[in-house]
């Protein structure tokens, strides 16, 4: 019977799961990994999911995509919208969204495993499926390959993934080389004296000492790296204080670093630690501040060789018109870990979801930035129809590619 891939993704995407707790999103991809004949293990790294094809001799090709959600209000308006809500690790009940097309991703696996078991008998070797978790924590991939996936399951010779994105649905958008930067998550504790607000006087103000902070912090990027290079210092999160008349004692900053390098990720993490301890300085704070690094993503680099024999695959499934160079991505994946733990080749590909005619007038209007949600909007939701049959297309192609 023939898996409806619509009403899959409809499903997910109403229901989505914060990173690793995406147990009901787990349970529906493993189930459907049994009904297609798979071996499969559920709870690989907390909520991960493993499932294996054995069909003759030949390359084992690991198949990766991610399922966890993010704590975003849906805005689509669609009929299908995200009305769900969960509880963040600080034990806050926040809305839940598939803001980044993480149920695009499962959906199209899904499709793609369908697609190859019913080709088996055109090609010969082992597929291994990994549904992984905590995607957005950047832990995930982690999270199963310390719960011994290269040594539970066959070793990879190449590991293959996808990702939608903002690009015109039908269009594949692959590179060899940098596909994504490397990255870090970071959290500043900015340590003043707390008081009563009518006395600045006899306070040391955190909540100026953060605002400082992130103006100057925002000069790394324009004043320390060669404008010809690439790097990105965001401050996604500000925390200080719980009345408008008290001082508070600290301030915490959440800050996402992107750089396409380890030398350029030397430079911006020393830029930061130099801002950051200068300006608690300035600020006459007596305790030096902290600074704890959440998560470290490495750069996705794809495999060259590897690449060219995808490339090619994608183009002769697609069209040669409808795969292009995007350029390198200054957003991060963990699905690195797996090829660079196992030392094998990666190759790591986005594929289209946005409407092609609604793609060309934006663009045409020179309004690709507002008129286009990007992941982790609250307006972004792939069209449904071609993007699952693209990516069910391009993922079969490319494992084909080297299952032969």
């Amino acid at each position: 019977m023939t898996i409806d891939l619509e009403a899959l993704y409809i499903d997910l995407h109403q229901h989505p799961e914060l990173s690793f707790q995406e147990t009901r999103t787990a349970g529906i991809a493993a189930q459907h990994l049994r009904d297609l004949g798979l071996e499969v293990e559920e709870g690989v790294g907390v909520t991960g999911v493993v499932g294996v094809l054995r069909n003759g001799d030949g390359p084992v090709v690991w198949v990766r995509a991610d399922m966890d959600a993010l704590p975003v209000e849906e805005q689509t308006g669609l009929a299908y919208a995200s009305t769900a809500h969960g509880v963040d690790p600080a034990g806050t009940t926040v809305p839940v969204m598939h803001a980044c097309g993480h149920d695009m991703h499962v959906t199209a696996m899904i499709g793609a495993v369908e697609k190859l078991v019913a080709e088996r008998d055109q090609w010969s070797g082992t597929l291994v499926v990994v549904i992984q978790p905590a995607e957005e924590y950047g832990a995930g991939a982690r999270a199963m390959l310390d719960a011994g996936v290269l040594d539970r399951y066959p070793k990879p010779d190449v590991v293959l993934g996808q990702h939608v994105t903002p690009l015109p649905a039908g269009i594949i958008g692959v590179r060899s080389g940098t596909q994504m930067a490397a990255s870090d998550g970071l959290t500043v504790t900015l340590h003043g004296r707390g008081g009563h607000g009518s006395r600045p006087h006899a306070t040391i103000d955190p909540v100026v000492m953060a605002a400082a902070t992130v103006m100057r912090l925002q000069t790394i990027t324009s004043r320390e790296i060669d404008p010809q290079g690439v790097a990105v210092v965001t401050v996604g999160s500000i925390h200080a204080g719980l009345k408008n008349n008290i001082i508070p004692a600290e301030a915490k900053l959440e800050l996402s670093l992107r750089y396409p390098n380890e030398e350029a990720r030397e430079k911006v993490l020393a830029s930061v630690e130099r801002i950051v301890r200068a300006e608690a300085t300035a600020s006459g704070a007596e305790r030096e501040p902290e600074i704890r690094t959440d998560h470290t993503l490495p750069a996705t680099i794809n495999d060259e060789d590897a690449t060219a024999r995808v490339t090619a695959a994608l183009q002769r499934a697609l069209g040669e018109a409808s795969v292009i160079d995007p350029g390198m991505f200054t957003g991060s994946e963990d699905v690195s870990w797996f090829a660079r733990d196992a030392g094998v080749p990666l190759v790591f590909w986005f594929w289209g979801g946005i409407d092609p005619v609604r793609f060309a007038e934006a663009s045409a209007a020179g309004r690709l930035e507002k008129d286009i949600p990007t992941n982790h909007s609250p307006f972004f939701a792939p069209e449904i129809h071609p993007t699952i049959e693209v990516g069910v297309t391009a993922l079969s192609a490319a494992a084909r590619e080297f299952l032969g």
